[in-house]
C-alpha cells in the first residue's frame, strides 16, 4: 500500500456521508483505477491511513466489499483484492454486451447532429488517453462515451440496468485498456458513423461486435495469465 500513495492515487475521504458508505465507495474506487490490484493483501491500519480514518468503518467497509464480490475475506490469512476469474468475465460482460448492443440500436433512432458531435468529442477524449498511454484516462473515456450512447438510446431503464455493472466493467476493463485500445477505439469510431447515419440495425451490429471483441480480449489475457502463474 505504501509504494502506491502517489499524488494521483491519495483518496481523503469526506465527511458528510455516512463514514461506512464513504470508505466503502473510496476502497471500490481504488480497485477500480488499479491503486489496489487484484490478489494484493489489504491491511486494515495502512487503509485507514491512506482514508485519513479510524480502523472500524475500513472493517465494516471490507466485509461488505466481501459480500458484493470486490474483496475476499481469508481466514487467519485477512482481506485481499478479489481476483475475477474468466467466468466471472464473460457472464458480466456478456451482460453488459446485451445491454450495449440495444443502447446502439435506440441510439441510432435518436441521435441528432449535436449528439453526434458529442459522441466525436468523447472519440477525441479517448484517442487522446490512448496517445498519452494513461489507462485511466482511456477508461474514463470509454465509460463516457458509452454511457452517452446509453443516454441517447432515451431508455431509462436500460440506462440504470447498465449503471449497476459499470463499475465492475471499467475494473475489468483497466488491464485490457491499452494493449485494446487501439483496436477498441477504432470500432467505436464505426459505431459512431452508425449512429450518425441513422442505421440501427448496423450500429447494433458492430456493438455486438465491439463488445464480442473486448470480452474475448479479457478472456485471453486472463488464460495468459493463469499459464504464467503455471511456468
Amino acid at each position: 500500500m505504501r509504494e502506491t500513495r502517489t499524488a494521483a492515487a491519495v483518496v481523503r475521504v469526506t465527511r458528510p456521508a455516512p463514514l461506512r458508505q464513504a470508505v466503502y465507495e473510496a476502497l471500490i474506487e481504488l480497485i477500480i483505477n488499479g491503486t489496489l490490484r487484484p490478489g494484493q493483501h489489504l491491511v486494515e491500519a495502512e487503509l485507514a491511513d491512506h482514508l485519513g480514518v479510524s480502523r472500524q468503518p475500513v472493517r465494516e467497509a471490507l466485509q461488505r466489499l466481501q459480500t458484493d464480490g470486490w474483496v475476499d475475506l481469508r481466514p487467519a490469512q485477512g482481506a485481499f483484492v478479489h481476483s475475477p476469474t474468466q467466468e466471472e468475465a464473460t457472464q458480466l460482460l456478456s451482460v453488459r454486451a446485451v445491454l450495449e448492443t440495444h443502447s446502439a440500436h435506440g441510439a441510432a433512432l435518436h441521435a441528432t447532429d449535436t449528439d453526434v458531435a458529442r459522441l466525436w468529442e468523447l472519440q477525441d477524449a479517448g484517442i487522446t488517453a490512448l496517445a498519452a498511454d494513461d489507462a485511466r484516462g482511456i477508461v474514463e473515456a470509454n465509460a463516457a462515451l458509452h454511457g452517452f450512447i446509453t443516454e441517447l438510446s432515451r431508455n431509462q431503464v436500460l440506462a440504470e440496468l447498465i449503471l449497476q455493472v459499470d463499475r465492475r466493467v471499467r475494473w475489468y476493463y483497466m488491464p485490457i485498456a491499452r494493449p485494446r485500445g487501439r483496436d477498441a477505439w477504432n470500432e467505436h469510431a464505426t459505431i459512431i458513423e452508425a449512429i450518425a447515419l441513422g442505421d440501427a440495425e448496423r450500429s447494433e451490429e458492430l456493438m455486438r461486435r465491439h463488445t464480442r471483441n473486448t470480452t474475448d480480449f479479457y478472456c485471453r489475457q486472463i488464460a495468459a495469465a493463469v499459464d504464467a502463474g503455471r511456468a
